[in-house]
């Protein structure tokens, strides 16, 4: 089968004049329709895919670097990510890629690892290479910049920031409700690392919550993570660090997926069984939460709509169409899985704890 079209042209070399011979349209109102121009808004819908069908037809592709050079943009965006590897980030970028794709943006992407002079590094190259605005990704301090920005999982104040957050309070009392209604009151808690950008604010709402419904947010029940680890490795040694301690819990809320694996690992190497001994609650619902055995319990972050709606808040923004607010909220989801069940009675627990430790 040749490459060619039936009109016998190769792919690709349709020209937006061709497109507009073929309806039977002026040039202009074929390049405002195919360019999302604003006046495309007054021309019928009819037309509008009766120009949509033909460019399909004749493998229209639009010349971007004319464009770029007409319009003097690059219709390039920045990300900035702690890390570009790990299952959240990766989640976040698949949702800027989907929308960028769409809209004919491209993207130019650095990694800060949570240091501020390696931020304004990739900053300045960002800027050198001509990007029209910047998505940062898990970044906990300040930020200002003479480019439009977005800011996923965004919790300071920065002028001319948005910041894409997530609802914890209403995330965290779903997830603690749903221990509570299986009867657990002794619940152990993984704190997330300092420079995570939803640390402080994750904590501060179980803090908040917690008393609300009757659990003790209690120091020995406590563990807050000292190392940043994208592996399930994050989780596995500070519940070692748990069980040590020999103080009964019948929960742990871990404080994202991986560590929640990780936790369970050292649940079961200890002759734990979860859910029947300890209940575990992860955060976030990467892909691997469904797979692990058992399949893990935990509040679902929108990461891959975040991800789009950051790209679309910054292309609006950078094209004047909507304002751009301070905060976008936006909801979590409880997913119920294996990993939680009935809690335990207190002597039973305690009685257990004792037999791991003469073990």
């Amino acid at each position: 089968m040749s490459g060619r079209l039936s009109n016998g042209k190769e792919p690709g070399a349709t020209t937006l004049k061709s497109v507009a011979r073929h309806v039977g349209l002026s040039a202009g109102t074929v390049s405002s329709v195919l360019n999302n121009s604003p006046s495309a808004a007054h021309i019928p819908q009819a037309t509008r895919d009766r120009i949509h069908a033909a460019a399909r037809e004749l493998n229209y592709r639009p010349n971007l670097l004319a464009r770029s050079l007409r319009k003097q943009r690059t219709y390039t965006l920045g990300i900035i990510a702690n890390d570009l590897g790990d299952a959240y980030t990766s989640l976040v970028i698949a949702g800027i890629e989907k929308f960028l794709r769409q809209n004919d943006y491209f993207f130019i992407s650095g990694v800060h690892h949570h240091k501020r002079d390696q931020l304004e590094a990739y900053s300045d190259m960002l800027m050198q290479r001509g990007v029209e605005g910047v998505i940062l990704v898990d970044w906990n301090s300040e930020y200002t910049h003479s480019l439009p920005t977005v800011a996923v999982s965004g919790h300071r104040q920065s002028e001319g920031v948005t910041n894409i957050v997530l609802n914890h309070h209403n995330a965290i009392f779903s997830a603690l409700k749903h221990l509570v209604d299986l009867g657990h009151r002794d619940i152990a808690f993984m704190r997330g690392h300092p420079a995570s950008a939803d640390a402080e604010t994750r904590w501060q709402s179980i803090c908040e919550i917690a008393p609300q419904l009757g659990i003790a947010v209690r120091d020995e029940l406590v563990i807050q993570f000292d190392v940043e680890e994208f592996s399930p490795e994050l989780g596995y040694p500070f519940a070692k660090q748990l069980l040590a301690r020999n103080k009964p819990f019948t929960a742990l809320f871990a404080y994202n997926d991986l560590s929640a694996i990780g936790a369970m690992r050292a649940f079961q190497e200890s002759g734990l069984r979860v859910p029947q001994d300890i209940s575990v609650v992860g955060f976030d619902d990467i892909p691997v939460a469904v797979y692990y055995y058992p399949s893990l319990t935990t509040l679902r972050q929108p990461l891959v709509a975040m991800g789009e709606l950051a790209a679309r808040t910054l292309v609006e923004r950078i094209e004047g169409k909507e304002a751009s607010p301070s905060e976008i909220a936006v909801e979590g989801e409880l997913i119920v899985r294996e990993s939680t069940g009935p809690a335990l009675t207190l002597s039973t627990s305690r009685n257990r704890s004792a037999h791991l430790v003469k073990a």
